[in-house]
């Protein structure tokens, strides 16, 4: 999945940006000074966020069906608009998702995962038979991911080997040594995952810091509470943003390792091992005028060397799931 959009479709109408549903309505003869009105904290503006998201009616799948097949034929503003504003929710339960990888405003990530909605919605196809939430899904979760791996630096994740290593393993080691009956404790997990103990101390306050408690009401009185948003069933977000560098770093390598390939470890390559729909051993062989045994013992003695590869390129590559069923 690329982030630049590359539809060739214009759509000069559509809206580039969300309109501000947190901006005020000001009478024009208000005499009150705005110097004097209380700065909203960041919890208030998002609490307020959300509330004002809630004002847009969802739509029946009869109306997506229209809105978006009006969209896709004639890019009508109005139209996107109206698919962009029903779909905000959507937006607010992946971001409550992520918000405990950053330790900032909520709202960052609520302001990407809109680009990634209005991106969705600009590509989206109606014709294909899903809905446009599913859809959506994919390009809001990647432009939030995106941003956090983006800001690794300024929120001091990531940045070394040992902290890839607890960030993406820490929760997961925790549950493991549970469930073999072992309290998880700094010094243990240093251990297991060879690191310091020191390091194990700050990752777990950091991936514990920031998050709004899922069990808070929207605002007092209220009988809607956070964790509402969130989908009842979704992948871990560690392993999300693991299988999302892993995936970026495997097609970089991928590409610099084709370059070292012959014409039929190529079409191996491409045809058996990456592909969707692999080809038997049998039509490899009949393109290449070879035996299905010769294309096997290719395919063996290429995964050998592809994971090899992977090995002495990647430092830490074992840490992670591999894409070739390590």
């Amino acid at each position: 999945m690329h982030l630049k959009d590359q539809s060739d479709r214009k759509v000069a109408d559509f809206p580039k940006e969300l309109p501000n549903i947190l901006e005020p309505e000001i009478e024009e003869d208000a005499e009150e000074s705005e110097a004097n009105l209380p700065v909203p904290s960041d919890l208030d503006l998002v609490q307020r966020y959300i509330r004002e998201a809630n004002r847009f009616s969802l739509l029946t799948p009869e109306e997506e069906k229209a809105l978006t097949t009006l969209f896709h034929e004639t890019g009508d503003r109005e139209t996107g608009s109206h698919l962009v504003t029903s779909n905000l929710r959507l937006v607010i339960k992946i971001a409550l998702e992520f918000q405990k990888y950053w330790m900032k405003n909520l709202l960052d990530l609520i302001q990407e995962g809109n680009i990634g909605l209005m991106h969705a919605i600009r590509k989206f196809d109606p014709y294909r038979g899903i809905k446009l939430s599913y859809y959506a899904s994919f390009w809001i979760k990647a432009y939030i991911l995106k941003f956090i791996m983006d800001n690794w630096k300024l929120v001091k994740i990531g940045t070394t080997q040992s902290q890839r290593k607890l960030f993406y393993n820490l929760k997961r080691e925790k549950e493991k040594l549970r469930s073999q009956g072992f309290e998880p404790g700094p010094k243990l997990l240093a251990e297991v995952l060879n690191v310091r103990e020191e390091e194990v101390v700050e990752m777990d306050q950091r991936l514990g810091a920031w998050e709004l408690s899922l069990d808070a009401p929207l605002k007092d009185g209220s009988d809607e509470y956070h964790k509402n948003f969130l989908p009842a069933t979704e992948p871990q977000v560690e392993e999300m943003l693991a299988d999302a560098e892993l995936k970026n770093l495997f097609r970089r390598k991928l590409g610099e390792f084709r370059t070292e390939l012959n014409d039929k470890e190529l079409d191996i390559l491409d045809l058996r091992l990456l592909a969707e729909k692999p080809m038997t051993l049998q039509e490899i062989g009949a393109r290449h005028h070879i035996s299905r045994e010769r294309v096997r013992q290719i395919e063996d003695r290429l995964i050998k060397r592809l994971r090899q590869y992977l090995k002495n390129e990647i430092a830490d590559w074992e840490d992670y799931r591999t894409p070739m069923g390590d």
